[in-house]
C-alpha cells in the first residue's frame, strides 16, 4: 500500500513537472473529468477530477489519489487556488523556506531550493509567521524579490518565552525572542496562576493573521534565575531543548556495548595517531596520522565510526535526527547522543582501540591533492593532544614539551608543513579566511563567570581545521562523482545588490594605500565575489579589520545542508561536505552510512537512490534549522553570562574600543574582558550627535566630538539589564 501510494505521488509530480505518465498496467479510464488542452504537460492549475483522468485511475484509487493530494498540500508540494483547483509550487511563482524575522516586524524566506535568491517580506504580508517557520510565499515584486506569505506549513515554535502583564480585564505575554514582535493574548482562566512580570512559557493556541490576533495558554511559570546555572536552565526552557534521552533511546545506546568492532576493516593501530581538541572537550570525534612519501605526504584523517552504533530509524537514530546537533554552552553540553555513545563507545580516546572511518589522502610536494580512499579502520590513538599543547610544540618550540613527545615531533611538524601548504592553496583560489574573535567563558568552582576572555584560535586550530576540510572536500567529489545522492553543505554566493550597498558602507573605511587599492578596482567599481579575500587580507592588522569582517560576513548569505551541490561560496570549494563529525552533527552520520553503502555495494540500486532522493531534503531542511537554533541558544547563553559577570560593576570604568556605529549609539567592547555593551545617544548628553552612514561615525553639532570604528575611549557601566541581558555603558 505504501509502495502505490508513493508511486501515485510520484505521478502527480510528473503531471505537474514534467509529462503526463503513460497508464499504468490494469487501470481503468475514469469516465469523468475532461481533458486539458495539452496532455503532455499540465497547463495550468488542474482540479480533482482531471487529475484523475490524466492519470487513469480507476474509481478504486480515486480515495488514493485524495490522500496523495492532501499530503503532497500539507508538505508544501502542491498549493490549492480559491477556485480548488491544484497547482504545483515551482510552477506559480511559489517559494517553499524558512522565515527569517526581524525584530521591525518584517522578514525574509530562505528557498530550499538552491540557487534562489532569498525573498524580502514586509510586515504587512508575513501572515503572522514566526522566527524559523516553514513557509510558502508568493514572489509578487521580481525586481526587488519581495513577496508574500500565503501559507505556513510547520511551526518553529508553538511554546514560547516571554514576560506576562496582568491586567483588570486581560492578560498579555511579551514575548521575549525579539524577533517575535507581537503580544499574545491571554484569558485569565487560562493564566496558570502567574502574576505581573513573571516569566512564562506560552502555547500559542491561535496564530496571528490578516484578521486575528494571537492568543495562548500559559502552560508554565519560569522561576526567576538567582544564579547563572538556573539562568541556563531559563535559556534551556526558552529554546525547548531537550534535557535528558528517553529509556528507549538509553537502552540503544548500552546495545553499543560489547559490540566486536572487528570485520572488514583496515588495522591501523600501529599507526602513530593523535586527536587535537580544546582543554574542556570530552567528545573525541576525529583524530589524524601523517607519513612522508617519496613524492609528498600522505594524511589520514580518521573519524568516529558512529554508523556502527547507529543504524538507521531505530530510537537512538530518530532522536539524533531530532536534535539534529549537539548544543554547546560554557557549564555543559546538550549532546546529540547519549553519553554512552558520545564520550565512550565513539570517543577516540587515547590507548584504546576504537572503530573509525579512514580518509587517507595523498598530497604531492605543493600540497595538491593526488588521490585519495576511504574505509572502516581500527586504531588506537596514541595522545590526546590539545591545541595549547600543540602551538607550544611547533609554534613556541617548547623545549620540554618537544622532549616529552619526541616520538611524535616529526610528525607534528610534517603536520604543520603540509598545513602551510594547504593553507596557501586555499586562500589562492579564493577561499575567505575570517579571522573573528570568540568569546570564552571561564567559571568559577561554583559555576559563576569569573572572566570572558577572548578565545585563543592559534596555529594547532588552523592545523586541525585545514585537515578537516581536505577530508570533507574529498569525501564530497568522491560521492558526486559517482552521481550518488549526498547532503552537502552549501554557501551559495552573495546577492549582486548586497554587494554593491556593502561597499559603499566599506569604501569610506579602506586606507588609501597601493595595497588598497589593488582590493577597490578602478573608481566606482562595485565589489565582485573575488575582491573578499583580497579585502580581507588588506585590513589585517587595521582598526577597521573586524567591523570589516563583520560587514562582509552578514553581507553573504548562511551556510546550510542541501541535497544539490551548488558549491561552497566562503571556501572557494566546488564540492563541500561535513563528514568529520557525526558525534555532534547528524549529517555528518548520514554522509557516514551512504559512503559506507557505497563501498559496501559499489552501486546503488535505482530503488536505494529514489529513497535516498526522497529522504534527504527533509534531512537537509530540518539540519540547517537545528543549527541556526542552536547558535541562537548559545549566543543567548554567552549574553546572560556576560550580564552576571558584569552585574555588580554598574559604576565602575572601563577602557574601551568602538566596534560598531549606528544611527542609536556606538557598540563598546572592553579591553580586559571580551564583553560588549551599548552607548545610547541618549546618554551622550555633551552634545547632539549626527550619524554619518558614509564614514560610520557619530559627531557632535557643536563639539564636533567625533565617533568613529576602532577609536580608544573610557566608558561607564551605567546599567545592566538581566531580562533583556543587555549592558548600557556611558561616557565617563
Amino acid at each position: 500500500m505504501k509502495n502505490k501510494l508513493k508511486e501515485m505521488k510520484e505521478d502527480v509530480i510528473l503531471l505537474f513537472k514534467e509529462a503526463a505518465p503513460s497508464p499504468k498496467k490494469g487501470r481503468a479510464p475514469s469516465a469523468v473529468g475532461s481533458v486539458p488542452s495539452d496532455e503532455g504537460r499540465a497547463p495550468k492549475p488542474l482540479g480533482f477530477k482531471e487529475i484523475a483522468y490524466l492519470l487513469k485511475l480507476g474509481r478504486t484509487e480515486v480515495n488514493d489519489l485524495k490522500r496523495v493530494l492532501n499530503e503532497m498540500l500539507r508538505d508544501g508540494e502542491l498549493v490549492m487556488t480559491r477556485k480548488g483547483l491544484y497547482g504545483h509550487s515551482s510552477e506559480m511563482n511559489l517559494i517553499t523556506g524558512r522565515f527569517d524575522a526581524h525584530r521591525d516586524g518584517y522578514g525574509f524566506v530562505i528557498p530550499e531550493k538552491t540557487g534562489m535568491g532569498d525573498l524580502f517580506i514586509p510586515p504587512r504580508k508575513t501572515l503572522g509567521a514566526l522566527d524559523g517557520d516553514r513557509v510558502i510565499a508568493r514572489l509578487e515584486e521580481p525586481a526587488r524579490r519581495e513577496g508574500r506569505i500565503i501559507r505556513v506549513l510547520e511551526r518553529a515554535h508553538t511554546i514560547i518565552a516571554g514576560i506576562i502583564e496582568v491586567g483588570r480585564t486581560a492578560c498579555f505575554v511579551r514575548p521575549k525572542k525579539k524577533s517575535v514582535n507581537f503580544d499574545i493574548y491571554v484569558a485569565p482562566k487560562d493564566k496558570a496562576g502567574a502574576k505581573d512580570g513573571d516569566a512564562v512559557m506560552v502555547e500559542i493556541t491561535e496564530f496571528p493573521a490578516e484578521r486575528t490576533k494571537s492568543s495562548g495558554r500559559v502552560v508554565k511559570v519560569i522561576k526567576k534565575p538567582d544564579d547563572p546555572a538556573s539562568e541556563v536552565e531559563a535559556i534551556v526552557e526558552e529554546f525547548n531543548l531537550p534535557r535528558g534521552f528517553p529509556p528507549n533511546v538509553i537502552s540503544d545506546a548500552k546495545s553499543g556495548y560489547g559490540k566486536d568492532a572487528g570485520g572488514k576493516r583496515k588495522d591501523l593501530r600501529g599507526l602513530r595517531t593523535v586527536t587535537v581538541d580544546g582543554e574542556r572537550a570530552k567528545d573525541f570525534d576525529d583524530a589524524v596520522s601523517i607519513k612522508l612519501t617519496e613524492h609528498g605526504y600522505t594524511l589520514y584523517v580518521h573519524i568516529a565510526d558512529v554508523g556502527f552504533y547507529v543504524g538507521w530509524d531505530t530510537p537512538l537514530d530518530e532522536e539524533a535526527r531530532s536534535r539534529a546537533t549537539s548544543v554547546y554552552f560554557p557549564d555543559r553540553v546538550i549532546p546529540m547522543l547519549p553519553p554512552e555513545l558520545s564520550e565512550d563507545l565513539c570517543s577516540l580516546r587515547p590507548d584504546v582501540e576504537r572503530p573509525a572511518f579512514t580518509a587517507e589522502m595523498h598530497f604531492d610536494r605543493g600540497g595538491g591533492m593526488v588521490d585519495s580512499k576511504f574505509y572502516p579502520s581500527l586504531i588506537r590513538s596514541n595522545e590526546r593532544m590539545t591545541y595549547t599543547l600543540v602551538r607550544k610544540i611547533i609554534v613556541d618550540g617548547d623545549e620540554k614539551e618537544r622532549q616529552r613527545y619526541g616520538y611524535l615531533l616529526g610528525d607534528l611538524e610534517l603536520m604543520a608543513e603540509l598545513t602551510g601548504l594547504l593553507r596557501s592553496k586555499r586562500r589562492q583560489r579564493g577561499s575567505l579566511d575570517f579571522d573573528l574573535p570568540e568569546p570564552e567563558v571561564l567559571l568559577d568552582l561554583t559555576g559563576r563567570p569569573e572572566a570572558i576572555l577572548r578565545a585563543e584560535r592559534n596555529f594547532a586550530h588552523m592545523m586541525i581545521e585545514e585537515f578537516m576540510i581536505a577530508a570533507n572536500e574529498a569525501v564530497a567529489e568522491f560521492l558526486s562523482g559517482l552521481g550518488v545522492p549526498c547532503l552537502y553543505r552549501v554557501h551559495e554566493p552573495p546577492d549582486s545588490m548586497k554587494l554593491d550597498e556593502i561597499w559603499k558602507i566599506i569604501r569610506p573605511l579602506l586606507r588609501a594605500d597601493a595595497k588598497m587599492a589593488q582590493v577597490k578596482g578602478k573608481k566606482g567599481s562595485a565589489l565582485r565575489p573575488d575582491m573578499f579575500s583580497k579585502l580581507l587580507a588588506a585590513v589585517k592588522g587595521a582598526a577597521e579589520e573586524e567591523v570589516v569582517n563583520y560587514m562582509i560576513l552578514r553581507s553573504l548569505k548562511q551556510a546550510k545542508y542541501s541535497p544539490d551541490n551548488v558549491g561552497h561560496f566562503g571556501l572557494a570549494s566546488k564540492c563541500y561536505t561535513h563528514f568529520t563529525s557525526p558525534i555532534r552533527r547528524y549529517p555528518d552520520l548520514v554522509v557516514h552510512r551512504i559512503l559506507r553503502e557505497v563501498l559496501t555495494k559499489n552501486r546503488l540500486s535505482d530503488r536505494r537512490i529514489e529513497e535516498l532522493q526522497a529522504l534527504l531534503p527533509d534531512i537537509a531542511s530540518h539540519s540547517s534549522h537545528m543549527e541556526r537554533l542552536s547558535d541562537e541558544a548559545e549566543r543567548e547563553v554567552v549574553d546572560a553570562m556576560r550580564v552576571w559577570f558584569m552585574k555588580d560593576k554598574t559604576g565602575d570604568e572601563f577602557k574601551g574600543r568602538v566596534v560598531g556605529v549606528t544611527p542609536y549609539g556606538i557598540k563598546v567592547r572592553l579591553e580586559d574582558f571580551y564583553i560588549v555593551g551599548f552607548l545610547h545617544v541618549s546618554y551622550m548628553t555633551d552634545d547632539f550627535y549626527v550619524f554619518d552612514e558614509q564614514s560610520l561615525t557619530l559627531t557632535g553639532r557643536h563639539t564636533k566630538r567625533r565617533f568613529g570604528i576602532g577609536q580608544e575611549l573610557t566608558v561607564r557601566v551605567d546599567k545592566v539589564d538581566m531580562e533583556e541581558r543587555e549592558i548600557v555603558f556611558g561616557v565617563a
